[in-house]
């Protein structure tokens, strides 16, 4: 029985801070370019120009949220035509699910913007404390000035990285040169200011102290990602059928029953995660490939054959222990599922290029008003009133012209006006009430409905497009 005085044992832990040790290889080296391409797009788009015309903003990649646009080069968007951006979010989805069957959790470990600002964090961690040594040696030793020196300077140059962090997200959401003016001066909207601080702070925070918790513990990802693998997914893994037993290397000392595994922890001591490779496959594994590069440095070293901890598939295993030839790599990776999925992400690809080059300049929609459906005037001839919406993509004002066909004689005429023709203003949507009315009697007496077509037509250019709907009348 435990004694009331004494304390029960904790099943938890105080997380240690995971320290990365340096390393070179192929995969670093890859690592590091995708780093700065990221960085390099996220920081440039927004200061990228596109002449659009005098009545048009000339940032190449716009949300404008005032005017519930969205500029991308030389493609705008607007509210109507949101499945443009839903159709490119399904090809995220798709693509995740690609590249995850394929080769795992490649996006987590080198796309990913928790990875990307964890890396960027490191690095100048690094620059300023030391390699993996010297930073644990700093975080165990007492606060002393060289200790507050080295953090301050850590902390102040993660607080610039988050700063320029939240700054060029708020650029993508107005004109750039002058927003940045306005942050400077003062002036700039107090959502902008809100903004970059929250930005600020998660991306101190995320990329600076919590790390690795991200992935496990915030993400959904990790959990997702085991419907999509399979046992002909490409990841990371040990050939524990090669390293093992494992044991420490020493000189002029060779065990023929020792493995190629001597224990040397550079795998772990490289990992981002904090995690042992060789244990298997584990939730918190990213596949960044890191510990190949270290495995690779210390194989060379030793003078083993690379590729003890390498990227593979899991029906590899049972064919290398059986002493076959893995197969083929691209046998992997074209199989049912990744084919399903190329395909269905190529669909969604096509469907938007074509929807794209096949809408019109011209942009209409047209309303019934229903209360009432339709009102009987003094000569007995019945009205019906319409609310059409002429929406003016182009950068210059444009007449329209607007008419109608029809079976029965029906008359139309615009409120406002004795006229049949709409001004609207470059880039904006104009809302015009449309009457259609029909003769006494001449609504055929066998239905109260009557189909029309309206015609909406560009005086400048002679474009034209039409609208079908219902003309109302009394049952006879």
């Amino acid at each position: 029985m435990t004694s009331p005085d004494t304390q029960p044992e904790s099943l938890y832990t105080k997380r240690e801070p995971i320290f990365p040790r340096r390393v070179k290889g192929s995969f670093r080296t890859l690592k590091w370019w995708l780093m700065a391409v990221t960085l390099g797009i996220y920081y440039i788009t927004p200061w990228l120009r596109w002449d659009r015309g005098p009545s048009l903003p000339d940032q190449a990649v716009l949300v404008d949220m005032a005017n519930r646009r969205f500029f991308f080069f030389m493609i705008e968007i607007w509210p109507h035509e949101f499945y443009f951006v839903a159709g490119l979010l399904i090809m995220a989805g798709l693509g995740l699910f690609l590249f995850t069957s394929a080769a795992g959790r490649v996006w987590c470990g080198y796309a990913c913007p928790q990875t990307v600002w964890t890396d960027l964090f490191i690095l100048v961690e690094r620059w300023i404390e030391g390699d993996r040594n010297a930073r644990l040696r700093l975080h165990r030793s007492k606060w002393t000035a060289e200790k507050i020196r080295k953090t301050a300077l850590k902390w102040t140059s993660w607080l610039l990285i988050g700063l320029a962090t939240g700054g060029a997200w708020v650029f993508y959401f107005t004109d750039a040169p002058t927003l940045l003016k306005d942050l400077f001066i003062g002036q700039a909207h107090p959502i902008s200011y809100m903004t970059i601080a929250v930005l600020t702070a998660t991306t101190f925070l995320f990329g600076g102290f919590f790390r690795e918790q991200i992935c496990i513990y915030a993400c959904p990802w990790p959990r997702i990602q085991a419907a999509m693998m399979d046992e002909d997914t490409i990841t990371v893994g040990y050939r524990d059928w090669r390293g093992e037993p494992r044991g420490k290397l020493h000189k002029g000392e060779l065990d023929p029953k020792q493995g190629d595994c001597i224990d040397c922890m550079a795998c772990v001591n490289v990992c981002p995660m904090g995690i042992d490779i060789r244990d298997g496959q584990q939730l918190a594994c990213i596949t960044c490939a890191l510990c190949i590069d270290a495995c690779n440095d210390v194989m060379d070293k030793i003078g083993k054959p690379r590729g003890l901890i390498d990227y593979m598939a899991l029906t590899d295993e049972t064919r290398e222990r059986e002493g076959k030839t893995p197969i083929n790599v691209w046998k992997h990776i074209l199989r049912p599922r990744t084919i399903m999925y190329t395909t269905l992400w190529a669909g969604v690809g096509v469907a938007l290029v074509v929807a794209l080059f096949l809408r019109t300049e011209i942009d209409v929609n047209v309303t019934p008003v229903r209360n009432p459906t339709f009102v009987t005037l003094s000569d007995g001839s019945i009205r019906n009133t319409y609310d059409m919406r002429l929406l003016n993509k182009q950068g210059n004002d444009i007449l329209f012209h607007i008419s109608l066909t029809s079976d029965e004689p029906l008359r139309i005429a615009l409120e406002g006006t004795n006229e049949l023709v709409v001004l609207v203003p470059a880039n904006e949507l104009k809302t015009q009430r449309v009457y259609v009315t029909a003769a006494p009697g001449s609504v055929p007496a066998a239905s109260d409905r009557t189909d029309l077509r309206f015609w909406i037509e560009d005086l400048g250019s002679t474009d034209r497009v039409y609208h079908d709907t219902i003309f109302n009348g009394r049952e006879q």
